[in-house]
């Protein structure tokens, strides 16, 4: 049962970033991503604070220095991923106030596509990863961390597929490109089911190195992109959307200790 949670979570983050840019035009899509941006933040951090890391310093079989060492070295380790772009986390577009200059979605997207792919591959492989070793510490926390990855996973995807279509990607292309990067998150649970299974006394050092990942998406990638200075109405709008995120990651993990 936990194997096929573990697919079906990570199955419907790249399913539904799919079904979200194929039902939605481009406009709608750039205004929605503003707003899953601050969303997501919000569940990212929450989830990492309140409810992963929670779960791996109350283990009794790792040390709290050893796990900060962890979490060091993981957010260290998604940096140098995203160095080298193989750890992409796209929510740009052209005309998004960032300045970039003129092509720059085109340039983004590589020849062919494939610097998106790549990168996207890697990341939702991380994530799937990360999946798998919530659910095999707690079923309760599994949904938690698949919720949290769901919830950066439509921005980042919708994210990309603009970058696809500004680069002079089709519809179609640019949709089925982001299929087959969504499920390589897939591939990355399973094998984390299987590999991590066996290896239990691992699982609050992978939980912490879940937490690096969702902290460093959130402070490296998705706060400063709420940095711009805007009108009231929209600082509003991003600070609510932002209070949302922590508030269901808060639920969450009200839940997740009343359960226990």
């Amino acid at each position: 049962m936990t194997l096929l949670y573990i697919v079906l979570a990570t199955f419907a983050g790249g399913l539904l970033s799919v079904l979200v840019a194929a039902s939605l035009t481009v406009g709608v899509l750039t205004r929605l991503v503003k707003s899953l941006v601050s969303l997501s933040a919000g569940i990212l951090l929450g989830t990492s604070l309140l409810n992963v890391l929670p779960e791996a310093f109350e283990s009794r079989t790792a040390q709290p220095q050893t796990l900060f060492a962890a979490l060091l070295a993981g957010l260290l380790f998604f940096w140098l991923l995203e160095k080298v772009e193989l750890y992409r986390h796209t929510h740009h577009h052209e005309d998004d106030g960032h300045h970039h200059h003129h092509h720059f979605d085109a340039e983004q997207a590589g020849r062919g596509g494939f610097t998106v792919l790549v990168g996207d591959s890697i990341h939702n492989f991380c994530d799937g990863a990360i999946i798998a070793a919530a659910f095999l510490a707690d079923a309760r926390l599994g949904f938690a961390t698949a919720l949290a990855i769901v919830a950066h996973e439509i921005p980042q995807e919708v994210g990309d597929y603009i970058v696809l279509l500004n680069a002079g990607f089709s519809r179609a292309k640019a949709l089925l490109f982001n299929a087959i990067s969504g499920m390589a998150a897939v591939l990355g649970g399973v094998l984390g089911y299987f590999l991590i299974g066996g290896f239990e006394g691992l699982l609050p050092y992978l939980l912490v190195l879940a937490s690096s990942s969702f902290i460093y998406i959130s402070v490296a990638d998705l706060l400063p992109q709420l940095q711009q200075r805007l009108a009231w109405r929209e600082t509003l709008a991003q600070v609510l959307w932002l209070a949302v995120g922590l508030g269901v990651a808060f639920g969450v993990s009200s839940l997740l200790h009343g359960a226990h």
